[in-house]
């Protein structure tokens, strides 16, 4: 397993929970990004930069994800590509997306794009990120690797 991360808007808390479990777990992270970021000295841990331009890191992200890689991302159009090749999706509030789930979040999402593209409705964008935010990811991270730990 390879733990991949859409990183442009990662939130730093979840990094660190990321960069200490992958290291925890010697499971190899990588950083995608369309610029360089830096991470602790490990040799589980690196970033790739990949060109500009729109979806250029979830397209390279689509392209390296191999079944049982674990991806973070806050994009769902990405977690359903993730998700069809047989990873799995976790977003920075610990939502898991999985086969079981994201057919319906993806149509949610689509759905509310169309809404607010037909201007129907207003707004868009998630919520400021808090504390309980960053709690939820930790314990999703942790209940999944011990997961992949049992079942690996």
């Amino acid at each position: 397993m390879k733990i991949w991360v859409d990183a442009d808007a990662t939130p730093k808390d979840v990094k660190r929970i990321l960069f200490k479990g992958a290291v925890r777990e010697e499971t190899p992270l990588t950083l995608v990004a369309n610029v360089p970021l830096s991470c602790p000295d490990s040799p589980y841990l690196s970033s790739h930069v990949v060109g500009e331009g729109f979806n250029v890191a979830d397209d390279w992200i689509a392209d390296n994800v191999e079944p049982g890689d674990l991806v973070i991302t806050a994009d769902i159009p990405l977690a359903a590509r993730v998700v069809e090749k047989g990873g799995a999706a976790l977003n920075p509030r610990g939502t898991l997306y999985t086969d079981a789930n994201i057919a319906g979040i993806l149509a949610t999402r689509n759905l509310m794009d169309d809404l607010r593209g037909a201007s129907l409705i207003e707004g868009g964008g998630p919520p400021p990120y808090t504390k309980k935010d960053v709690q939820k990811f930790a314990s999703a991270f942790n209940a999944y690797m011990v997961s992949a730990r049992n079942t690996g």
